[in-house]
């Protein structure tokens, strides 16, 4: 009797399969098929109760595989077909043919965010979202033969990937790749026209333990579990955070609003608690009171009216697995706490009424918040400076092309000291200046006279720089604030205070300290500049915005990142901006060149510094790095890693290499060495490529001013990127061969045979073996900061 009923199963499930094929001459006749064969599809009840049996084996044994094979390449916007893999609610909401990265749209489009713009699956159906889970009849057969992802990983298992060498011109791993996004009714096509394009596309085939968990899973109808729910001592942290968020005082109200709009894209965690991995938060604003389920109030920004009188700021768990590309950990603390408390609630100062939700109110922060002062709301963003900044790179996209081609590939970053004569005072400039200090996002997302808009921009941009210079010589005689103690120095103690900013083509990091050799450029940032870029980065951006929206945005961070250049350049002599503007600008449209020669460099005063060499500017960097010396942190210097101090000399050798030599390396490379001493782990290293410009100011035409001569490599100890290119396994007695090779890389060929030797590439058959072991270092290595890794930029080479 068991053997005729696995014979009948087998004989049903292989007709169902021929009868699928036979149909599927178009999408309409194979949804019918499926109709006929399995009923009409609705949203399922996949959600099981944290303590069943189904839970446990979902977590402890799907889940895992989903994370470390899927997630890889489905989260955030840039998810393919915008399947995001993240979280349980994300795999059964499903896929959607729209594209959210479409840079040339006339309007803006409706936002898709996960747990904000549709609370179920059945809601999700209603805008456009189809399921890649079976969603007719609950049987084996039909939960493998009419689910996408069952589909697509028995296409991967019949059709494996080569297992050695470069892949074909067949595949195609460009970002902006013509993606298929099938849906059930079209997976036949699919599958005959794309046989090699199952999961996971392009990369080996999972192992056939985890494609059997999968597959048995799936079979079973694919039940799923949330995260489970915060712990005792969590949940009064909240309570005590989220009364302190809802006092009904105005001063309170205006206060929390600001840390809002400022901490959104943020992920809190409590770290005054001890747990093994801390559950993190999210702030919201809700229609209900704390203590009560959170009902998000979905704004476009979160500067939005909320369209209620009542609403409460909340702390939501973040119910998606960690994504590097995402993640930005933010601590909460009693001290934290009570540093917010004596920077906004303590000082003596009133608020007689709240500010607008208008945009030509609420997308200006230095008009929004008059009331809260000045000195108050910079020490707040500078206490955590790099999560500030790094909100511009993480915060609201993963895919920023447009907007980081406004930024060099390296560059450090220094800020105006807070405690400065005369911060309190600035609040009354800033509202003189309030028609200079509009922003783009004022004009909400459909902006469609970018370069007309730009022009006027400019104009008041220019205003505004030569009433702040005139305000600054009013307020400092002999200019006594252009010196090196015009720069924050952390207080001694906080290594916020200079960071380093990567960009990697289309997507950029921020890191603590001063990185690599000194950098052609430097900002310096004040108050008034960190916040305008928040509310142009952050605050005020729409990844769902339309093209003008989008390129006045880049167009205005062109002023913006000129700011925080010319902020630095006022510390030089006054003969030396000119050189180095000249330098970092080399043909430069002449509308720009007419900004920089006017506006943008207005200040002619010498600066209170006495210089004694040809080369000011290497001269100035390195006394603001001796007046950091005490806060600049260690963790990526190569001195910090694990290996001999032999091996240590020959890594930094790998820094030598420059030019076009350096062009040939990728964005990211990141270098897994196994030390010599068996009881070490392993040692983890990021390499990265710095690209040279002429300038960054031309739009869409990046190659035309590349400069491949001044390229240049910066190696670092420890992992730094979202977005590996390629990756490097190697003994650490194979060191001295590799850095030989390395420096003797000339051509593609040259670079072809380096990986040869020790690339693993997409299609080596220990991809995922080494996936996992560089994943889990990185974890150990920093539990709190690490993430899951994007693979959707692993080159082909």
């Amino acid at each position: 009797m068991t053997i005729y009923k696995r014979f009948s199963t087998y004989y049903r499930h292989t007709i169902s399969i021929f009868i699928a094929v036979v149909l599927t001459g178009c999408a309409v006749f194979a949804g019918l098929n499926f109709d006929s064969l399995y009923g009409e599809a609705q949203p399922q009840q996949r959600m099981v109760a944290t303590t069943s049996s189904q839970a446990q084996h979902y977590i402890n044994d799907v889940k895992p595989i989903i994370d470390n094979r899927c997630v890889v390449c489905h989260a955030c916007y840039d998810a393919p077909c915008q399947l995001k893999m993240s979280s349980a609610e994300g795999i059964d909401r499903g896929a959607n043919k729209d594209i959210v990265y479409q840079g040339t749209r006339l309007l803006a489009v409706d936002t898709t965010r996960m747990f904000i713009d549709a609370q179920s699956t059945a809601e999700w159906r209603d805008k456009d979202f189809f399921p890649v889970l079976n969603e007719r009849t609950q049987s084996e057969e039909a939960n493998t033969q009419a689910g996408v992802i069952a589909r697509m990983l028995q296409l991967k298992q019949k059709h494996p990937l080569p297992t050695e060498g470069i892949l074909d011109d067949s595949w195609d791993f460009s970002l902006d790749r013509n993606q298929q996004c099938p849906s059930v009714e079209e997976m036949s096509r699919y599958e005959q026209q794309f046989p090699q394009w199952g999961m996971p596309y392009g990369l080996p085939q999972i192992s056939n333990h985890e494609n059997t968990i999968l597959m048995q899973w799936l079979a079973n109808g694919a039940p799923m579990a949330t995260i489970p729910a915060p712990s005792i001592a969590e949940l009064n942290a909240i309570e005590k955070w989220e009364t302190f968020l809802n006092t009904n005082s105005l001063k309170q109200q205006l206060t929390s609003r600001y840390i809002f709009e400022h901490l959104f894209v943020s992920h809190l965690y409590f770290d005054d608690i001890e747990s093994g991995q801390p559950t993190f938060f999210q702030l919201v604003r809700s229609t209900t009171a704390p203590g009560k389920p959170v009902d998000i109030i979905a704004t476009r920004r979160p500067y939005d009216d909320p369209e209620t009188d009542v609403f409460y700021y909340r702390l939501e768990q973040v119910r998606e697995t960690i994504v590097d590309k995402t993640h930005m950990p933010y601590a909460l603390n009693e001290a934290k706490l009570d540093r917010i408390k004596s920077l906004f609630i303590e000082p003596n100062y009133s608020v007689t009424s709240l500010p607008s939700y208008e945009a030509s109110v609420a997308a200006n922060p230095l008009i929004a918040f008059t009331d809260l002062p000045v000195e108050a709301r910079y020490k707040f963003m500078l206490d955590n400076a790099q999560n500030t900044i790094m909100a511009y790179i993480k915060g609201p996209v993963c895919r920023g092309q447009l907007a980081l081609d406004v930024i060099n590939d390296r560059f450090w970053v220094f800020f105006v000291d807070p405690d400065l004569p005369n911060m309190s005072q600035q609040n009354a400039f800033y509202r003189s200046q309030d028609e200079n200090l509009t922003l783009p996002a004022e004009k909400e997302s459909n902006t469609l006279r970018p370069i007309a808009n730009w022009v006027k921009y400019a104009g008041q941009q220019g205003r505004f720089l030569r009433a702040k210079n005139a305000y600054l010589d009013e307020k400092f005689e002999n200019n006594e604030h252009l010196t090196t103690r015009l720069i924050w120095d952390g207080n001694g103690t906080n290594s916020n205070a200079s960071l380093t900013v990567f960009r990697h083509f289309d997507n950029a990091s921020v890191v603590q300290g001063l990185i690599g050799e000194q950098p052609k450029t430097a900002w310096v940032i004040s108050y008034s500049l960190l916040e305008r870029i928040h509310y142009l980065l952050v605050a005020g951006y729409d990844v769902y915005g339309n093209f003008g929206h989008q390129l006045i945005t880049r167009m205005y961070m062109d002023l913006l990142r000129m700011e925080g250049e010319s902020n630095f350049l006022t510390l030089l002599p006054a003969e030396n901006r000119h050189q180095e503007l000249a330098d970092w600008y080399q043909d430069a449209h002449l509308y720009l060149t007419k900004h920089l020669a006017g506006d943008i460099n207005e200040v002619s005063s010498p600066p209170a510094i006495t210089y004694t060499t040809d080369n000011p500017k290497h001269e100035l960097l390195d006394m603001l790095k001796t007046r950091l010396e005490k806060v600049l942190p260690t963790r990526y210097a190569l001195e910090s890693t694990q290996l001999t101090n032999e091996s240590k000399g020959y890594l930094k050798k790998i820094n030598q290499v420059k030019g076009e030599s350096a062009s040939i390396f990728p964005e990211l490379t990141f270098i897994m060495i196994e030390p010599e001493d068996a009881a070490l782990d392993p040692q983890l290293f990021t390499l990265i490529r710095n690209s040279a410009h002429k300038n960054i100011s031309s739009l869409f035409d990046e190659e035309s001013n590349r400069q491949y001569s001044r390229d240049n490599v910066t190696l670092v100890n420890g992992l730094l990127g979202s977005y590996p290119n390629v990756f490097w396994r190697l003994k650490e007695a194979e060191l001295p061969a590799l850095v030989d090779q390395v420096l003797k890389v000339k051509t593609e060929g040259d670079y072809k045979r380096l990986l040869d030797n020790v690339g693993v590439r997409r299609t080596d058959p220990s991809f995922w073996y080494f996936s996992d072991i560089l994943m889990m270092q990185y974890k150990k290595n920093h539990p709190i900061e690490a993430g899951i890794l994007d693979y959707n930029r692993v080159e082909n080479r």
